[in-house]
């Protein structure tokens, strides 16, 4: 069992998370008192290859930070931050600063320079796919050392845009 409290955008979701079935990729979860079923294929992967989860049985594509700072849903890019009660040491930052593209496209504006001071969840750049604007977000505070794409560049999944130190 996972207790979990998660803030996105500012508002805290206290969750507590049961597998349905022991090894099974289904989940029951309460949220605030609310219980949902949850279905995560391929939990143990890391979080940049989750593509989409299923909610009482609605599929709902996702993308998510390796820091498990930011998500991007179907209504947007949402800061988050993800704090296990049952862990008595707070998760240390990882990574290593370079933002990279989360799925195929074109860089339809770049919205930092290199130099500029972000903050973790800042838009850095506008990625174009599928004909929905996807914003990338800084992984963490710090500043921008490079941005080795330009406007209108067509992007690979996994190509470095940004890189923030």
């Amino acid at each position: 069992m996972a207790n979990l409290l998660v803030t996105i955008d500012g508002h805290d979701y206290e969750i507590d998370l049961n597998p349905l079935l022991p090894g099974s990729d289904t989940y029951t979860a309460v949220v605030n008192g609310q219980t949902v079923t949850v279905t995560v294929p391929n939990l143990n992967a890391p979080p940049t290859e989750m593509e989409w989860m299923i909610i009482d049985d609605r599929p709902y594509e996702v993308v998510l930070d390796p820091n498990l700072q930011w998500l991007n849903a179907w209504d947007g890019a949402h800061s988050i931050e993800v704090h296990d009660r049952n862990e008595r040491v707070a998760r240390p930052r990882s990574g290593d600063g370079r933002v990279k593209a989360p799925i195929p496209g074109l860089i339809t504006r770049i919205l930092v320079e290199q130099g500029a001071s972000v903050k973790a969840g800042q838009p850095l750049i506008v990625l174009e796919a599928m004909k929905m604007e996807n914003e990338i977000r800084a992984p963490f505070d710090g500043v921008v050392s490079s941005i080795p794409v330009g406007t209108g560049q067509t992007v690979v999944r996994n190509q470095v845009l940004a890189e923030v130190q």
